[in-house]
């Protein structure tokens, strides 16, 4: 039975009634392989020693799931095994959640997901992979209404890195059919089905009409062409892990720990003035446009409104400008503040108490000066969140600052791990670089006091005009929004004060 390819549907005449059902490797994702999705949970669940066993293994699944042996149920299991075997099975939802979807986004195939968009009825995906690693993608980006894929064996709430036997076993060839017909009732058609090869003739054929997307090499769909825009996500590797990708960062990962504690330990130890240089010298580039205004020399404090990137906005502003600058921390780790070079305030989200605080350090003798990153949190895609307005009630004199950083390799920041080592996954990148553009400080007119506009006025107005600086786009999402999403809470933590406890933002 031969299909005709992809590119032969008229999607125009399909419509909001229009059912369809789609392969997910190979046919709605460019790639045919499965094992950067399976590096990302293996990484996530069980960090290096994890990944460097499912890199082990993953010659023994290429090769049984190559044309020679043709055993593609058998090469899924080695992968599943390798990648959560022991694994709780919170933490496998939380990385599918959390950390797949964006990488999995990188890579829809445009002709497939013409079609799949284009049919607003029932929409079906089916998977070889795991459904707990597929379900949120699909569901959330791709506005599946149902998705089948294997189902991972569990044993006390953990993975025993076998599939379910009782519940079909690896989702292939005939069983996809099988799922299929479950899901429609026997005798029922969908009217559009997508694979990419032999093993799906079975499902596509209980179609109205099948099609198969073609193996060329194509360009993934514009993340803004989806049904949803993935704005936040979590995990610490910044490359899709191919198994060369994987491979490096494991042999990079000792060289890179090092010289994460080398860089550190001069931001820690080295004067301000020399951490530029002492930077340079070690790799990390610190890339300064605009004017850094000079220190002020007036009672009146000086605050710095920048975006919020990593824990380290406040020290490279300061490393930009030369000179100390405190930054404004909500819980940080403990270990974060020992380490850092220049002070921090700790503030409560306690309105009053907190407005006391910023007033206090920016009146101090000889004119304080303040970093604070209104956003609360980070955000790793070019958006801006909601900026609170508490700073434009307490000074005129606001600088906006635009910060940007790289991380070719470790991404800084994290919603579901320790913040404690955030620094030092930033600066194991082999080349980290952070852009620091000082803006125009505002002009009497656009603030609170001078010229009577209100703080949310001067909040959304330094929202964006660092936005546009930087090219990104703004929002009203909030810290609770990307908290709810990656790690399904506010992002509160306790923490004690004298014999009472208070919930505070982590």
């Amino acid at each position: 039975m031969a299909f005709p390819s992809v590119d032969k549907c008229d999607a125009s005449r399909l419509g909001p009634h229009s059912s369809v059902a789609a392969d997910l490797d190979g046919t709605l994702l460019r790639s045919r392989s499965a094992f950067p999705y399976y590096a990302l949970v293996a990484f996530d669940t069980g960090g290096l020693p994890r990944l460097a066993f499912l890199l082990l293994l993953s010659p023994v699944a290429a090769a049984l799931s190559s044309r020679l042996l043709a055993l593609p149920a058998a090469a899924v299991r080695v992968l599943v095994f390798a990648a959560t075997a022991g694994a709780r099975v919170a933490d496998v939802e939380s990385a599918a959640r959390a950390v797949l979807p964006r990488f999995y986004a990188a890579d829809v195939h445009p002709a497939a997901w013409r079609v799949f968009a284009a049919c607003g009825g029932r929409r079906v995906v089916l998977t070889a992979t795991p459904r707990v690693m597929v379900e949120p993608f699909v569901r959330g980006v791709l506005g599946a209404d149902d998705v089948a894929g294997t189902e991972l064996a569990t044993w006390r709430g953990r993975a025993t890195g076998l599939v379910d036997a009782r519940r079909g076993g690896v989702l292939v060839g005939e069983r996809k059919a099988e799922a299929l017909r479950e899901m429609v009732g026997d005798g029922e058609m969908l009217d559009v089905g997508l694979g990419d090869g032999r093993s799906d003739y079975a499902f596509m054929g209980i179609c109205e009409e099948a099609y198969l997307v073609p193996r060329t090499p194509v360009d993934a769909v514009p993340l803004d062409k989806l049904r949803k825009r993935v704005i936040f996500h979590d995990g610490r590797l910044a490359q899709r892990p191919t198994p060369l990708v994987a491979l490096l960062t494991l042999l990079w990962f000792p060289v890179g720990l090092l010289l994460s504690l080398i860089r550190v330990a001069a931001g820690a130890l080295l004067p301000m003035p020399w951490l530029y240089v002492a930077f340079h010298t070690l790799g990390v580039r610190v890339i300064i446009r605009g004017s850094p205004p000079p220190p002020p020399r007036h009672r009146a404090g000086v605050l710095f409104a920048c975006c919020h990137r990593t824990l380290l906005d406040g020290i490279f502003l300061s490393v930009a400008l030369g000179r100390p600058v405190a930054a404004v921390t909500y819980s940080l780790s403990r270990l974060s503040e020992l380490l850092s070079p220049i002070p921090t305030v700790r503030l409560t989200r306690d309105r009053a108490a907190d407005a006391a605080t910023i007033r206090r350090v920016l009146s101090s003798e000889g004119g304080g000066e303040l970093a604070i990153c209104p956003e609360g949190t980070t955000c790793r895609e070019p958006f801006m969140l909601r900026f609170s307005a508490l700073f434009a009630e307490l000074t005129d004199d606001v600088v906006p600052v635009a910060m940007e950083c790289r991380a070719a390799m470790f991404h800084g920041t994290t919603a579901r791990g320790w913040k404690g080592l955030d620094p030092f996954y930033f600066f194991m990148n082999p080349s980290p670089a952070y852009t620091v553009t000082f803006l125009d400080k505002l002009p009497p007119e656009l603030t609170c006091g001078g010229g009577g506009r209100s703080s949310h006025e001067v909040a959304n107005y330094v929202q964006k005009v660092i936005a546009s600086t930087l090219s990104y786009q703004c929002t009203g999402f909030t810290r609770k929004d990307k908290y709810r999403e990656l790690a399904d809470n506010d992002g509160l933590v306790h923490v004690s004060t004298g014999d009472k406890k208070r919930r505070v933002a982590g």
